[in-house]
């Protein structure tokens, strides 16, 4: 509420999105944004490079890949903090959480920094343990990857500094298994990284100091849902059922909402049961922020 209201510096601020089942009251799910990571506290990942190891002499020319510590993310946007009940992964649930952040960026880019970053759970094996930590992390923190992992989620983040590695780790001293991983995402999380590169993010050789999960990245104004959206004027009326699903916003900043609703991408006003607009908390002729749910062409 702090953030909200403009009590906290940007170094503190955050939003999060709760998914609320109307017909019930029950939350379903939850997303967030932070706004400027890593400004009072570091912000870590490795940066996957190489160093090359050359005799002219011998005639020998090695490129080695490495990992080395980074806080190049510093004061960038995060996408963050997704969660959705099993019980409503079904009928696009999942789509309308993630993304309706991007429509409220779009509302609001001024509050966000122009880069917006999230990372990707990485690989873990059924037992809970990460190949890539056993291989890394836990020769430097004495601790499994359950605790470390905890402590780092839960804003104790001051042992990284101390107990990080400083210099480069050649990524062939690593174990087969975790140099498999890097830059890979756990099954249950490939649905997500797909959504997020049909937006626009990329994977740019950073990847979490812990599992080795990739960080994806993307300039705010690149975000598709962002740079396609259009505002457009309210009407009361039943929207045809054959039009396209889109993501649909109030621009009120204390009371946004956002929803799912069939809309016409030719015509300039917005049709929408009155029902839906006591939901987004709008009224007719009010401005309404709407993009289609997928790029065209996408199957998500």
């Amino acid at each position: 509420m702090e953030t909200w209201q403009g009590e906290r510096c940007r170094a503190q601020q955050g939003y999060v999105f709760v998914l609320e089942d109307t017909e019930n009251g029950v939350i379903a799910g939850i997303s967030a944004i932070e706004v400027a990571v890593g400004l009072e506290e570091p912000w870590y990942n490795y940066r996957v490079g190489s160093l090359v190891h050359a005799s002219r002499q011998l005639d020998i020319y090695n490129p080695l890949a490495t990992l080395s510590l980074s806080n190049d993310h510093t004061g960038a946007t995060e996408l963050c903090s997704l969660f959705l009940d099993p019980d409503y992964r079904i009928r696009k649930n999942g789509q309308l959480l993630s993304k309706s952040r991007f429509l409220f960026m779009a509302c609001f880019p001024e509050a966000f920094s122009p880069q917006v970053v999230a990372e990707m759970r990485g690989v873990l094996d059924d037992a809970g343990n990460s190949p890539f930590w056993d291989s890394v992390g836990s020769h430097f923190f004495s601790m499994d990857f359950s605790r470390a992992d905890f402590l780092s989620g839960t804003g104790h983040k001051a042992f990284i500094a101390e107990l990080m590695p400083k210099h480069p780790l050649y990524i062939h001293y690593l174990s087969a298994e975790a140099q498999a991983v890097i830059g890979k995402v756990h099954e249950q999380t490939a649905p997500a990284r797909a959504l997020l590169e049909a937006e626009g993010f990329r994977y740019q050789n950073y990847v979490d100091i812990f599992d080795g999960g990739p960080t994806l990245e993307c300039e705010l104004p690149a975000i598709r849902a962002v740079n396609q959206s259009r505002v457009m004027s309210a009407v009361t009326g039943t929207p045809g059922e054959q039009h396209p699903l889109c993501l649909v916003a109030g621009m009120d900043y204390h009371h946004f909402r956002a929803m799912l609703l069939p809309v016409d991408p030719q015509a300039e006003t917005l049709l929408i049961p009155p029902a839906c607009a006591a939901r987004l908390q709008i009224a007719a002729g009010d401005p309404v922020r709407v993009v289609s749910l997928n790029p065209q062409g996408a199957r998500l």
